[in-house]
This record gives C-alpha cells, sequence and structure tokens, in this order.
C-alpha cells in the first residue's frame, strides 16, 4: 500500500501584530487538517514582521523560551487539536540576551520533539540578521514524527549545500525550508536550489516564503511560490502565488523516495575520504 502524506504549507502577510499573525496561523492549520493535511509549516518568525530590514533592539521582545514559552505551549495545543506535526519557526531566547532563528517541531499529539535553530546568519541590506541571532549550535537534527522523519533548514541556509546532504545522511524524509525572501538578488534561484537539495539527497523538500510588502519596515518585496519538490527535483502540483496569500496542500508518495535511490545511488558513491578540506577554515 502506498504511503502518501498530505502535506501543508503557509505563505502569509503580516497582519500588524503578533495576537492576529497568531490567530491567522491556527485558522489556517485548521483549515489545511480539514482538508486532510498530516504535517505542516510556517513561514520563517512566523508569529510577526521580518524585523531584520532594521536593526532595532525593540525587536527583542518577540522572542521568547522553546519549548516552554506560551507561544510553543500554544501550537502545542494547536497539534493536538487538529492532529498534525506542526514545524514552527520563531526568535527564541535561550537565556537573556541570547537569541537565535529557531524552528520548533511539534507532533501530531502535541508533544514537543525539538528544535532546529539557523545556522548560517546573514549581515546584508534588508537582511540585517547578526544582529538579532547567534549562529544555530545544534547541528542537524532530523525528528521522527508521526508522519516521518522530518529536518528543518531556514532560508539563509539553503545556500550551502552541506547541511542539507547532513539531513539526507541523518535519515530525512522530507526537509522543510521556511523563508522570508524578496524580490531581486536570489529570486532566480529561488526553483533551483531547494530543487537541488532534493535531487541530491533523494528527499522531499516543502520551501515557504512569505509574501507582500511590510512597509513599515522597509522595502523588501517578498515573493511567496512555496512549493513541494519531489527527490527528483519535480515541483509537486502548481508553485504557490507570487504575490497573494496562499495555503498550500500537496500529497507526498513517500515510497518514492525508495524508488529514486534505488536508481541514483549517491549515497553509496559518495566518497567522504576525498572531502576532508570542506570542513577545513
Amino acid at each position: 500500500m502506498a504511503r502518501i502524506i498530505r502535506g501543508a504549507l503557509l505563505q502569509a502577510t503580516y497582519t500588524g501584530d503578533q495576537e492576529s499573525m497568531i490567530q491567522k496561523h491556527e485558522e489556517y492549520a485548521r483549515q489545511a487538517a480539514k482538508q486532510g493535511a498530516q504535517i505542516m509549516c510556517f513561514q520563517e518568525l512566523f508569529n510577526g514582521p521580518y524585523f531584520c530590514q532594521e536593526q532595532d533592539s525593540k525587536w527583542y521582545t518577540l522572542a521568547e523560551s522553546i519549548p516552554d514559552g506560551p507561544i510553543i505551549q500554544r501550537m502545542q495545543d494547536l497539534a493536538k487539536e487538529t492532529g498534525m506535526v506542526l514545524i514552527v519557526p520563531m526568535y527564541e531566547e535561550e537565556v537573556t540576551g541570547i537569541y537565535y532563528n529557531t524552528a520548533a517541531v511539534i507532533d501530531a499529539d502535541g508533544s514537543y520533539l525539538g528544535k532546529y535553530r539557523k545556522t548560517h546568519i546573514p549581515q546584508v541590506g534588508g537582511f540585517w540578521e547578526k544582529f538579532y541571532f547567534r549562529p544555530g549550535n545544534l547541528g542537524y537534527p532530523v525528528f521522527d514524527t508521526a508522519v516521518g522523519k522530518v529536518g528543518v533548514y531556514i532560508c539563509y541556509d539553503r545556500h550551502f549545500p552541506e547541511g542539507a546532504r547532513m539531513l539526507g545522511l541523518k535519515g530525512a524524509e522530507i526537509v522543510f525550508i521556511p523563508s522570508a525572501t524578496s524580490r531581486g538578488l536570489s529570486q532566480h534561484l529561488w526553483r533551483i536550489e531547494q530543487t537541488s537539495h532534493a535531487i541530491a539527497n533523494g528527499y522531499f523538500v516543502g520551501t515557504i516564503n512569505r509574501v507582500g510588502i511590510e512597509e513599515e519596515l522597509g522595502p523588501n518585496d517578498y515573493y511567496g511560490q512555496s512549493y513541494f519538490c519531489t527527490p527528483r527535483g519535480e515541483f509537486v502540483g502548481e508553485v504557490g502565488d507570487a504575490y497573494s496569500e496562499e495555503l498550500i496542500l500537496r500529497d507526498l508518495d513517500m515510497d518514492l523516495i525508495r524508488e529514486v535511490r534505488n536508481v541514483w545511488q549517491f549515497y553509496r558513491d559518495r566518497r567522504p575520504e576525498m572531502y576532508t578540506d570542506i570542513v577545513k577554515p
């Protein structure tokens, strides 16, 4: 019997405040569950704006403890209510003054499975992330969820193939890449890099981008176009809209992973002893 998972992605516009942003995601999650979704990922820093367009310490107040803060506990209740696995990207405060760009993974019964902290932190106009986040220090965990083995890579991470391979080596079947990416410099890479990770590592990818302009913060124009792709690098259905908020639901045939890997034996044929220079500073 085929192993089919229905996945959901949400590319959302900013509402103007945290509470209404959370409520929006809760409502979309309930809609997704009613349509049969079993796993859902929100966008990078889902509960607020992408505040990294500016450098202002006022945004530190959005950070909270993971998993002990109120938002994650609220998301645990949502996962239990909907019966979905949830990937929840948000601003984490580890201890006072120590912050990370993090995604929590919550199982379908509401249990907290763990978190991934964004590894690669950019510092360029419109993306002043080093002002807000330390580089992640948890490695590349793969979470054994109710629907399969799940990994997370966050936004700028996608430009680095090393972590994508680490997730594959650790057994990931689907990797979610929540993002906040604007038109311009990297837009032409959006449909190339993530599909390349899927091909090279033989897993599904679900990649999410917020959408619209958050005018109170800056000119970044987030272009949506969220999608799922197969281990062959093929889009599953249509790519999300480039201008509008959208809930994306797709059926993923997980048996395709074995089918693809039995043809393209990248894990068998890799030569790690030849790559030692990659990890030199």
